[in-house]
């Protein structure tokens, strides 16, 4: 097995972008979008989770690393696969109280990419009774509440209410831990943290219990073939207020290397042949982010040092 280090961990973040940036055209939007019984899952989601992904590592790495460049470019294309936000209106007018329309645009808001006409109809329909009544498995309800706040939309919040309610922040037996209950916790994580950038924010009971328990969920995701999950695992380490110990991650992160296609493709779960576009876009943008976050922990790039990653360097 391959001793990995942060040049083999680079390794891996880079040939991930490799595919994906060969693959942009199949995160395309089409009409499919917005017909009344179109594939969200197909359409929006993907295009939404490669925003998210690009926008978490142009923050994560200093504008000098070749990675940050990669992720610029892909963000810049995924704002325009958008009319630069003129469809979000769109999906307002098709889907007034759907969710997924806020969360994927405050993806873009967070990197400084907005649309002014898509936030004022946003900020009308949440302010009714119906939006804020709609009920969501608390996992979810964070994600739209911290949605609601990158897209100006305030309320008092009541993230420390919802996360007591999901699985993770009921610190619950560490033998329960599932598939479902893995993609939760991740979730939790990332809403908590900011994708990454605030690792402050897990409280400390939340953030102990984690560092305990990762290191054998991650060898129990691997073990039964979830690359996509243990992905997300590998960033949650890296998003914990201390930073990842490497020698408790080489072996995860060697077996991540180890299922890595030629081609940067990593599929959702162990295969020797490539899988299509769906079956492995998932998992390789969560490689992509893995990569990014456990570099900047280990490298201790801070903030300032990717201050310049900031809006700036992306409209066009």
């Amino acid at each position: 097995m391959t001793a990995m280090g942060v040049k083999e961990i680079r390794d891996v973040g880079a040939a991930a972008f490799a595919w994906l940036s060969a693959h942009r055209a199949d995160f395309a939007l089409d009409e499919e979008a917005f017909t009344a019984d179109g594939q969200v899952d197909a359409t929006w989601k993907p295009l939404g989770e490669l925003a998210q992904t690009c926008q978490s590592v142009r923050t994560h790495l200093a504008p000098s690393d070749p990675l940050h460049d990669h992720a610029s470019d892909l963000l810049r294309f995924a704002w325009q696969q958008t009319g630069r936000g003129e469809l979000f209106v769109r999906l307002q007018g098709l889907e007034p109280f759907a969710t997924y329309p806020l969360e994927v645009y405050s993806v873009f808001a967070a990197a400084g990419l907005r649309h002014p006409g898509y936030e004022a109809a946003a900020a009308l329909t949440a302010r009714t009774r119906g939006w804020r009544l709609t009920e969501q498995e608390p996992t979810r309800r964070l994600g739209v509440l911290k949605a609601e706040r990158r897209s100006g939309i305030h309320r008092p919040d009541e993230s420390a209410q919802v996360l007591r309610r999901t699985w993770l922040g009921g610190l619950p037996e560490p033998w329960t831990f599932e598939r479902s209950s893995g993609y939760a916790l991740t979730h939790v994580v990332f809403h908590l943290t900011d994708w990454g950038r605030a690792p402050e924010g897990v409280p400390t009971d939340v953030a102990a219990y984690l560092a305990h328990w990762l290191p054998s969920w991650l060898d129990t995701c691997l073990d039964a073939g979830m690359l996509d999950l243990g992905c997300e695992l590998l960033v949650v380490a890296a998003s914990l207020p201390t930073p990842p110990d490497l020698a408790t991650f080489q072996g995860p992160w060697a077996r991540i290397a180890g299922a890595q296609h030629d081609s940067g493709a990593l599929p959702q779960e162990d295969a020797p042949v490539e899988p299509d576009f769906l079956y492995c876009y998932h998992s390789t943008l969560m490689a992509a982010f893995a990569a990014a976050q456990t570099l900047k922990r280990l490298t201790g790039v801070t903030d300032d040092d990717t201050e310049a990653a900031r809006p700036q360097g992306v409209p066009g």
